[in-house]
Order: structure tokens, then sequence, then C-alpha cells
């Protein structure tokens, strides 16, 4: 579950309650595009202290209930790790958050990790993304609808193609950006 790597990964960070982690996910971490409520995060992190990838301390607070303060065990690092050196396959879907999930949290591991999955998604949308903001789409639009006029829905069409296209090509940049940078890191 993916969850658990957002866990795993954030807490390779430093120790946190299950409500930081929500806090952190709301904050500079929800650009990883992974929302999950309290109740989520609180049943995953049983879960993954029944399993030891993480343990916890009972932190006392005054005039609040006590707070259970997550760490990893290293059965959690070795879990985390593992994850983060298994390869990576692109999701057919340009800018799917499992790609950002696994570059954020296996990428904040290592260099070459982070190397391989931006090297590995740009490859793959080089090879699939990579069309014509001219690509057809139909001419002929055969209405079922009698108030519904073809010319306007292919204009719609069209448009939302090229947001599409733009996205895409945009995502594409910054992919080649990163990995001349990360490229650009490494000991010569």
């Amino acid at each position: 579950m993916q969850l658990d790597y957002v866990i795993l990964g954030a807490l390779a960070l430093g120790r946190y309650s299950g409500y930081d982690l929500r806090r952190w996910m709301e904050g500079s971490g929800r650009y990883i595009g992974y929302g999950v409520q309290l109740p989520q995060i609180y049943r995953r992190l049983g879960v993954l202290v029944e399993r030891g990838l993480v343990e916890f301390e009972v932190d006392p607070r005054a005039g609040r209930p006590d707070a259970k303060v997550y760490s990893l065990t290293e059965a959690g690092r070795a879990a985390l790790l593992e994850w983060a050196r298994s390869p990576f396959e692109p999701s057919p879907r340009p800018m799917d958050p499992d790609f950002k999930l696994r570059f954020f949290f296996a990428g904040q591991l290592d260099r070459e990790i982070a190397i391989d999955i931006v090297r590995t998604e740009l490859e793959y949308r080089l090879k699939h993304d990579n069309i014509s903001a001219a690509a057809p789409l139909p001419q002929d639009y055969q209405t079922h609808m009698p108030d519904l006029d073809p010319e306007w829905a292919r204009q719609i069409h069209t448009m939302a193609h090229e947001h599409g296209y733009a996205s895409t090509a945009a995502y594409i940049a910054w992919l080649q950006l990163t990995l001349a940078r990360l490229e650009s890191g490494r000991a010569h």
C-alpha cells in the first residue's frame, strides 16, 4: 500500500505522531498528491507497528491527551530501502501521484535512486507522451442531442487537448531539467 511508504518515508526524516503526519501531508507534503484522512493514517500506523516496521513512545502532553510518537525500526528502514531500490514502473497517466511519491520518498534516500526514477519516467514520457499539439481530433461530430452544437463541442475538445498537451510538455521539460540537475551533482 502506497500510504505505508508515505509514512515510512516521512518517518525517515523524523519522529511524528499520526496528527503530525496528517499536518505534514496537508502542508509541505501536499505536493506529492497523496491526501488521506487521519483515521487512515492511524490504521496504517497500527499495521506498521504490528509488522515491526515502526515503533512508538508515548509523549505525555499537559492539558491534552498523550500522543504516540512514531519512529522507524531497523526493519522499517530496510523495507523503505527495498521499496526505493525496486524497479519503478511509470504509469500510463502523465504526472501520476505514484511518480511523485516515489521520487520524493525514494529519491530522498540516495541520488542514484532519484536519477534512476527520473530517467525512467522521462524515457517513458518521451516514448509515449511526446505527441504533437496538432494531433487529430474527430472532424465530424454526430450529435445525439438537438441543442448540442457540434462545432462548439469540437472547439472545447480542442482546447482540452491543448491543455493536456501543454501540461505534458511542461512536465517533460521539468523531468529533463531535474535529471540534468541531479546528474550535475554527482561526484566526479
